[in-house]
């Protein structure tokens, strides 16, 4: 069982509970003084609570994806690196270096399951290359599919995230593939990725003044390649782009400065403007225009509205975003009221807290809503 596994966290659990149950149990026979009684309660108390701890650690690491995997976690991976040129053509900045399995019926046959592609891309224009992965739907392989383009969506984790944990905690693929056999959703490639491409900084998908251009990577750099290897559409329309927590901010802003390249973009309990902090250190070097540019509020107030449609969630108990994510859909249903070409959904929980199990209550509902806002190809 995987390390970030439901099962893995509900056993640990288990025997967290049986093993307090057991000492609880043993504590009158080990009441002596004796040498043997003392390291027998000193045992219990060390065993009872190492479980406890590790009980913690499992279903927080779930919930926010620290580790992908057992490998990751005892740091033995030894998969080696692929060297990218950047100067080569956009059919082939997609290196595709291994497949996975989608846990659904007939996870073999591809025609049925679909398929998960794990891959390292190149951006030449940021100059910066990520892994990820792209979930390719049942469709894709079949026959009377074969000359048709798909339509995308760029899939992101929060800071720090795992990409692993899209697919195993999140389980975007699986859902994707639920909702196009119940016909909710059209067949959508998935580009899975974290935005922390210059680890361990935070760069909140900025072109960072003399640092990463995470931006432009995200924007220029993933459509172009995904489009040149895959078959997916090349223009905005047929481009959405979803996260949770900081990629929920990611995915709205770079809709909104660049409707150019997605049309639409869902934000699962985003917040609205970059933080400044030890994990981002200074994404605007110094200037104030930059960091208001980067303010989705600022932006509904002093920016000419865009040509997409965002979706916001929150829930009005356990969400810090609550109040902003009201005042932000308060704003964008003024401009919508005025004519303006942005539209604005929402989906707002009575409670929920900052955590996988209040975004896989969300999920479903903004893939059907994002597959309903992004056009496949002509």
């Amino acid at each position: 069982m995987g390390l970030t596994a439901t099962k893995v966290v509900m056993l640990s659990v288990l025997v967290a509970v049986l093993l307090f149950a057991a000492t609880v149990w043993l504590w009158p026979r080990l009441a002596g003084g004796s040498i043997r009684a003392v390291l027998g309660r000193i045992g219990t108390l060390l065993i009872c609570q190492l479980s406890i701890f590790a009980a913690i650690g499992l279903y927080a690491n779930q919930s926010f994806g620290f580790y992908g995997s057992w490998a990751d976690l005892f740091g033995t991976e030894t998969t080696p690196g692929v060297v990218v040129d950047h100067d080569s053509p956009a059919s082939k900045r997609v290196q595709v270096v291994g497949t996975k399995r989608i846990s659904v019926a007939n996870a073999n046959n591809p025609r049925v399951a679909g398929r998960i592609d794990k891959i390292t891309l190149q951006g030449p224009k940021a100059d910066i290359a990520s892994p990820g992965y792209v979930y390719l739907p049942p469709e894709y392989f079949q026959p009377e599919y074969a000359k048709k383009r798909f339509p995308a969506a760029l899939v992101l984790t929060g800071y720090p995230g795992t990409t692993e944990a899209l697919i195993n905690g999140l389980k975007y693929p699986q859902t994707a593939h639920k909702l196009a056999r119940q016909d909710k959703m059209q067949p959508m490639v998935l580009v899975m990725m974290r935005p922390t491409v210059a680890p361990p900084r935070d760069t909140e998908c900025m072109d960072v003044p003399k640092g990463p251009q995470t931006e432009t990577f995200f924007t220029e750099d993933v459509p172009s390649a995904i489009s040149g290897y895959y078959r997916v559409g090349t223009e905005a329309r047929n481009w959405g782009v979803i996260g949770n927590s900081s990629g929920g901010y990611c995915a709205l802003k770079m809709a909104m400065r660049h409707p150019d390249a997605f049309s639409a973009a869902a934000g699962l309990s985003p917040h609205y403007k970059a933080p400044n902090d030890a994990t981002t250190g200074d994404l605007f070097g110094g200037d104030e225009r930059l960091e208001k540019e980067n303010n989705l509020h600022w932006r509904l107030d002093h920016r000419p509205a865009p040509p997409v449609s965002l979706l916001v969630t929150s829930s009005k108990k356990g969400e810090k975003n609550y109040k902003a994510t009201m005042k932000f859909i308060k704003k964008a249903k003024a401009l919508n009221a005025r004519g303006e070409p942005t539209r604005i959904s929402s989906m707002i929980l009575d409670s929920g807290g900052h955590n996988f199990n209040t975004w896989n209550r969300e999920i479903a509902g903004c893939l059907e809503w994002l597959g309903g806002r992004v056009e496949a190809p002509k």
